[in-house]
């Protein structure tokens, strides 16, 4: 299977598998669970659960066990983008082409709905039916509590802010932020399947540096869709990071130098993956859509 034909398919499935997690039928507070469905049910690529997949698939991991950890994954990267999307934050108003959660309900339901999808995402992987083992739940839960706190995705966007602030970036920096505010979630991902597999500690270490070189060339790429492409391309508003002085590999590299950079670190991504053989032809195939993607 293509890449882009097991993104779709991995997609598809995320999708349903939301729908049920998220269901109205059960909500004893209706409001809040539209909210958080409109913001988890919103046609995007879904790249995170798909790379704790295709881990899993390469570890022999199962596949519905993975798609599971994937969706509450998703469930926190959505949550995020809610929280994220505020006056208080980044204060934007159109996400995925349509009105940012806050918009089109309120700010407060939007930092209710927020909460509701992080704390969804670890009854998720709580449950048994994610794996039968029990250690292996408390893990899954444990290194997503550390992607997505304070030492994780969440430290990485109060460095974000605090760098808007500062009148100069250096290269360190930078890599710092964007390896806690985006690259936490990724590592997650690819070692997500892993864990899922019971996979050794060297299979552990190429999928966790993989993500850490992925991470950082998807960053990169969004930096330069940020200058390139326009809100009607990316259905959200461009340019906002350079406005708001925040710090991006384009201050750094210039857009030819980021370009470089980021096919860089997908070519060490990949080389990365030999041991693995055609068997990991589709995540090489997604380290070089990372970098040449157009939204």
């Amino acid at each position: 299977m293509t890449f882009q034909a097991a993104l779709k398919n991995t997609a598809n499935e995320i999708e349903v598998m939301l729908d049920g997690l998220l269901s109205l039928e059960t909500s004893r507070a209706p409001r809040v669970t539209e909210a958080m469905r409109y913001s988890a049910l919103a046609q995007g690529k879904r790249l995170r659960p798909f790379f704790v997949s295709e881990s899993a698939r390469i570890l022999g991991a199962d596949r519905q066990q993975a798609l599971r950890v994937g969706a509450a994954l998703e469930c926190i990267h959505c949550y995020s983008l809610v929280h994220d999307d505020l006056p208080a934050m980044d204060d934007d108003d159109l996400r995925r082409g349509k009105p940012t959660c806050h918009i089109a309900y309120d700010e407060a339901t939007a930092i209710l709905a927020g909460d509701g999808l992080l704390t969804v995402a670890f009854e998720i992987v709580a449950d048994p039916a994610t794996h039968k083992d029990g250690a292996v739940r408390a893990e899954l839960a444990l290194e997503l509590a550390r992607a997505s706190g304070h030492n994780g995705m969440v430290g990485g966007q109060m460095l974000d802010l605090a760098a808007e602030q500062k009148h100069s970036h250096d290269l360190d920096e930078i890599i710092a932020i964007q390896s806690l505010k985006t690259g936490a979630l990724f590592r997650f991902s690819l070692e997500g399947g892993a864990i899922l597999a019971q996979a050794g500690a060297d299979d552990r270490a190429t999928m966790r540096t993989f993500a850490d070189k992925i991470g950082l060339a998807f960053q990169i790429a969004d930096d330069i869709l940020d200058v390139e492409s326009s809100p009607e391309q990316l259905g959200k508003a461009t340019q906002k990071d350079a406005d708001a002085g925040k710090a991006t590999f384009i201050d750094l590299f210039g857009l030819d130098g980021a370009r470089q950079k980021a096919g860089t670190l997908a070519d060490e991504a990949c080389d990365l993956l030999a041991a693995y053989g055609d068997k990991a032809d589709t995540l090489r195939e997604a380290a070089r859509f990372i970098v040449e993607r157009k939204n």
